[in-house]
């Protein structure tokens, strides 16, 4: 478990496992990858950030995840994988956040992204680029870094089994 405070000072937990907290999650990140481009969603008020929120009463968060994703930006996601989870120990209430890594199908275009402004591809080296004035406080804390760092492990393992299966039919 890594432990570190975010951009207003409060006490964070990151695990990289599932129900890593007595409080469940309630609510969800989704990094999103579309082709080769990260997925964020403008957000009226905080910027770009990738899509999420709060879990709504008799979802999963799988399914939580999936419309967030959707309603923040018009896409689909094919391939999801959870890849963890944090505490926010903050003094108005901490609260729990389950992240997941997702590639997106395709985006449709919406006639309303609800509190965001709609889908927006980055290209290049996001965890350079969301110091940026126009991205969310929520990028530029170590959650965002470690989570991208976990997900080049997972496609680095996921290639490596793609060999094994591949030479293997060979």
């Amino acid at each position: 478990m890594k432990k570190f405070l975010d951009t207003s000072g409060n006490e964070v937990e990151l695990s990289f496992s599932a129900c890593s907290f007595e409080e469940k999650a309630k609510h969800v990140l989704v990094i999103c990858q579309y082709q080769n481009s990260w997925l964020l969603t403008h957000h009226k008020t905080r910027g770009l950030e990738f899509p999420g929120g709060k879990v709504e009463v008799g979802e999963t968060l799988e399914e939580a995840a999936k419309r967030e994703v959707y309603e923040e930006t018009g896409a689909l996601v094919a391939d999801f994988v959870l890849i963890g989870e944090y505490r926010v120990l903050d003094p108005k209430g901490s609260f729990v956040k389950a992240v997941f890594w997702g590639q997106v199908e395709r985006i449709d275009k919406k006639s309303s992204y609800f509190e965001t402004n709609g889908p927006i591809t980055i290209k290049g080296d996001i965890l350079r680029l969301r110091f940026g004035n126009e991205y969310s406080f929520i990028m530029k804390d170590l959650v965002i870094k470690e989570c991208i760092k976990k997900i080049k492990q997972i496609k680095a393992k996921r290639g490596r089994e793609k060999i094994v299966v591949e030479s293997a039919i060979l």
